[in-house]
């Protein structure tokens, strides 16, 4: 960590460590929508809909912050970047829920369960990385495992495609299928791109 003469905003860390909260909270409603009645869902989504609320007004805390002060811990850019792309998780966390219940998908494919544990994986990580952004200490295994994590993301998204058009299913159900799986692979993607904004703060912070 290089030395500083400066004072540093640091109500950051806080916010970004509340938003990383708020994603255990999506991913927690994300698993609950598994072993859900289709018709327990809607409340499901509700409370989802709420989590995503909660994870805008963060952001929108965070931007605010970001305009009003003088001095920031690491680069504005940084900042702008890792905010907007926890937003991004929970946006597509959301946006799935509300897919199986706007569908009214009575079954959801086999194998989406795994998908759900890759994201819930992921984001007690990310939880649990977010405090360290005062030290930056402790992060590199971080980045690593939640990479790990998008690789098996793309392994299982392949073979929910590949059930998903093996004839089983009629057309329109593989479309609306296929959205759901589509949207939460984006969220395996948005998380890797949290862990690599982390290392790139890190990098410049060394």
């Amino acid at each position: 960590m290089r030395f500083r003469l400066t004072p540093r905003e640091t109500s950051f860390y806080d916010m970004f460590a509340a938003s990383a909260d708020n994603i255990v909270t999506g991913s927690k409603l994300l698993m609950e929508l598994l072993g859900a009645e289709s018709s327990a869902r809607a409340e499901i989504a509700e409370r989802m809909r709420a989590a995503e609320h909660a994870g805008d007004d963060a952001t929108h805390a965070i931007f605010h912050q970001l305009n009003s002060s003088f001095i920031t811990p690491f680069d504005r850019e940084d900042i702008y970047k890792l905010a907007s792309s926890l937003d991004d998780i929970m946006d597509y966390m959301e946006e799935a829920v509300d897919l199986v219940v706007l569908y009214e998908i009575e079954q959801l494919p086999k194998g989406i369960e795994q998908q759900i544990e890759v994201l819930a994986r992921a984001a007690d990580l990310t939880a649990e990385a977010m405090p360290h952004l005062r030290t930056m200490e402790n992060l590199t295994e971080y980045w690593i495992e939640v990479n790990r994590l998008e690789n098996q993301a793309d392994q299982i998204h392949r073979k929910l495609l590949a059930y998903l058009f093996n004839g089983k299913y009629d057309a329109m159900d593989v479309m609306k299928l296929k959205q759901v799986v589509d949207v939460l692979e984006e969220a395996a993607d948005a998380f890797e791109h949290v862990a690599n904004t982390v290392e790139t703060i890190a990098v410049k912070e060394s």
